[in-house]
């Protein structure tokens, strides 16, 4: 259908806008050859004609010889009577003389004398068909006073200019012809050079459409067709990338919701199980519960924040607040576990206050996930650094550790949804795509920068709120 398509557009438009074009041009030719053959056979008569229309004057005037005499003599011996055919002819309309020799015929059709007889220049002129005939003829009236002389007519046949204009029409007809047929040759290839390709890209992008994401296509010209190529490829790489990524990631969280639910489930048989169990046991086993339980409720919410952000409904109740109280409690949340980890973790408190305007819990959920994301990527013994403090009209948190870090082909992806630069640590690979949107709904930024081996720091900055 696209091919049909394409080939009737330029059928329709480029084919016979050439096409007339090449029409007019034959036309315009034909007519401006026909023109200058019969002005040339009209000047050559015209020329004759006055030539013997001056030789009837002299003998008109020349005493000693008898004009009608001269005149006779003029007519049959007129030195062009191969091409032009001479009529002498008298006041009454009728031929007296012609250079052919034949016997005059007074019933031929004379339309140039009569229109010489109207004319004010003497000149009468005609061409058409005469007795089967094409012919130009061309009547002088004469300036001699004679009864038995009107005018002089001359007419020649057309019959080879005719031919001959012919054949000029034909070879340039043939030669729009020709041009014709290269055109359609040659916009066939070109055609053909583009339909080809569409209809490959066509087939490849509907198998990418039907799943197969293996798809991809051979660029043959580095043009814009070959540049639609290397978008289609890059789109199904793209897409072939992205459809890893939610296997990965839904493998990542089917593990990390299984992990609390077994041992929820575990404990909760345990102590179903068990009537006569030790406080301690109870106390242990009651830990865990909830801990995991917290731990399911938090990877849940944050599930429900990120299909928030994808529909953009990701909501914001903002509000000035010291940003750095809100600090505080995250880092507070998390020293009991650093301790039991084995991972310093530094933190000294600005005396002072900053005032941002924001929403409380979603800044404080991005505090927590940057740095629950420290303490999983480091190993026992490492640390964690985290500063923060004004810098002009923003407020800059900076969050240091000495973890395994990013390898520089996974950074510039950490923030994308559902990657995970590292699938031997638990997370769902959400957490960060979720918290660079909040912080970007605050209209701050959130910048990582990581080494291999050597640790990551995740700055987070936010505009200051006016103060007052």
């Amino acid at each position: 259908m696209a091919v049909k398509r394409l080939t009737k557009r330029w059928l329709y438009n480029s084919f016979s806008v050439i096409l007339i074009i090449i029409l007019a041009l034959v036309a315009l030719f034909a007519f401006g050859i026909k023109s200058y053959y019969y002005n040339n056979v009209r000047q050559a008569i015209l020329s004759q004609a006055n030539y013997v229309d001056g030789l009837l004057v002299r003998y008109s005037e020349d005493s000693s010889t008898d004009f009608s005499t001269q005149m006779r003599k003029l007519v049959e011996n007129f030195s062009e009577k191969q091409r032009i055919e001479l009529m002498a002819i008298d006041a009454d309309g009728g031929i007296l003389l012609t250079s052919s020799g034949f016997e005059p015929d007074q019933r031929i059709q004379m339309p140039d004398y009569e229109d010489a007889l109207q004319s004010s220049d003497r000149h009468g002129y005609f061409v058409g068909r005469l007795e089967d005939e094409n012919i130009m003829a061309i009547t002088l009236m004469s300036q001699v006073v004679d009864e038995n002389l009107s005018g002089m007519r001359y007419v020649v046949s057309l019959t080879l200019v005719d031919r001959q204009v012919f054949i000029l029409i034909m070879v340039i007809s043939l030669t729009g012809v020709a041009i014709l047929f290269f055109v359609i040759v040659s916009s066939s290839y070109f055609i053909n050079s583009i339909i080809n390709p569409v209809g490959k890209i066509g087939d490849t992008a509907r198998r990418i459409a039907q799943g197969d994401l293996h798809a991809r296509l051979t660029k043959a010209n580095d043009d814009e067709i070959g540049e639609l190529c290397d978008t289609i490829n890059y789109m199904a790489e793209e897409l072939a990338a992205t459809e890893q990524l939610k296997n990965d990631f839904i493998s990542s969280v089917s593990h990390e919701l299984r992990t609390p639910l077994t041992a929820i489930k575990g404990w909760g048989e345990t102590l179903q199980s068990n009537d006569d169990i030790a406080p301690e046991t109870m106390n242990k086993g009651m830990h865990v519960i909830l801990s995991e339980t917290e731990r399911l409720s938090t990877m849940v919410e944050e599930l429900l924040d990120f299909s928030r952000m994808q529909s953009g409904r990701l909501s914001m109740s903002t509000q000035k607040l010291d940003i750095l109280a809100e600090l505080s409690d995250a880092v507070l949340m998390f020293t009991q576990r650093a301790r039991q980890d084995n991972i310093t973790l530094n933190y000294d408190e600005p005396e002072d206050f900053a005032v941002v305007e924001g929403d409380r819990n979603r800044l404080r959920q991005v505090f927590i996930n940057i740095i629950d994301n420290a303490l999983k990527y480091s190993d026992s013994g490492g640390s964690i650094t985290i500063t923060a403090g004004r810098r002009g009209q923003w407020f800059v948190v900076s969050v240091a550790d000495t973890g395994i870090g990013i390898g520089p082909e996974d950074l510039p992806k950490v923030k994308t949804k559902f990657y995970k630069a590292n699938s031997t640590r638990r997370g769902s690979g959400i957490g960060l795509a979720v918290a660079d949107e909040i912080i970007r709904l605050h209209g701050g930024n959130l910048e990582i920068a990581s080494t291999v081996g050597q640790g990551t720091v995740v700055t987070i900055s936010l505009p200051l709120a006016e103060e007052g």
